[in-house]
């Protein structure tokens, strides 16, 4: 499996950016992680559409159109000529001075990561992944909005830090407020007497690209699913849990803080949404 980088339209195998740029300084950048089916990016206009408002949501200009972006991908896959890819898109505020302001950041860089895909293991579908509830809270919306995609992860590196000495796969984060909000990299669901419930985006979480397919799909598939606000307690009567985001897909949870959820087996809910989700990919390759 090969990796290429993209730097301002020049396709590289390795790269070394400027110290001085603000995205690697502070965190100030905005990307998008996309997954491949067929080696085609997958829902790459959403993908888009959200770089951009997460650019427009920290006043950075990004400095090509959409049709390069696309042209400069393609082209990035073809080098690479992977099975599957694991794309990531970031553009950073570019080089600077050694402080916060931005003002004195004229070039806004664009990298494209192109490498092998690597998929989950079989076991995580068959049997799911254990998930652990943690004292780190999810950002606030009035301080770094969750739902703008920025380089700065602290918050959830520090939260799959906690789970992983709790002995879990990833962690579950809750609000100021302790209102359940989503995991490191994926949303959150999970499901109470056959109803899928989903914290809404006045929770403070990423409105994620799976998330919205799923909710699609549970509607069109006579579903109840309900985007509400539920306390981190509700989390322990779930009947079913699951995750979803670009390379989980639908990951199903087996164990919340080391206790079995439900049967202890990915739920037929669950198993009902992996299916359709798949189909989706498959019709959309």
């Amino acid at each position: 499996m090969a990796t290429k980088f993209n730097f301002n339209g020049e396709i590289l195998d390795q790269l070394n950016i400027s110290i001085m740029d603000h995205g690697f300084l502070f965190g100030d950048s905005v990307y998008e992680v996309v997954s491949t089916l067929d080696n085609k990016p997958c829902f790459l206009d959403k993908h888009l559409d959200r770089l951009d408002t997460s650019a427009k949501a920290i006043s950075l200009k990004i400095p090509r159109d959409r049709e390069w972006f696309r042209e400069q991908l393609n082209n990035t896959l073809t080098v690479a000529d992977n099975k599957e890819s694991y794309i990531r898109i970031i553009v950073t505020r570019g080089v600077g001075e050694l402080n916060i302001d931005p003002s004195s950041c004229d070039h806004p860089n664009v990298i494209m990561i192109v490498m092998g895909a690597t998929e989950y293991s079989k076991s995580c579908y068959e049997n799911g992944i254990g998930v652990a509830l943690v004292s780190i809270k999810r950002n606030s919306r009035d301080s770094l909005n969750p739902n703008i995609k920025t380089g700065n992860y602290l918050n959830n590196v520090l939260a799959i830090m906690e789970a992983d000495k709790l002995g879990a796969q990833d962690a579950i984060m809750v609000n100021p407020w302790g209102f359940l909000t989503e995991g490191t990299t994926s949303n959150l669901f999970f499901v109470c007497e056959g109803h899928i419930l989903t914290p809404s985006m006045d929770c403070g979480i990423l409105s994620g690209i799976t998330r919205e397919m799923v909710i699609q799909l549970s509607k069109e598939n006579g579903f109840h699913i309900e985007e509400g606000m539920w306390p981190g307690e509700e989390l322990l009567k779930a009947d079913e849990i699951f995750l979803t985001g670009t390379l989980k897909k639908v990951m199903p949870v087996s164990h919340l803080d080391g206790r079995p959820v439900g049967s202890g087996k990915p739920g037929p809910i669950t198993q009902k949404l992996m299916r359709l989700y798949d189909d989706l990919l498959k019709k959309k390759a």
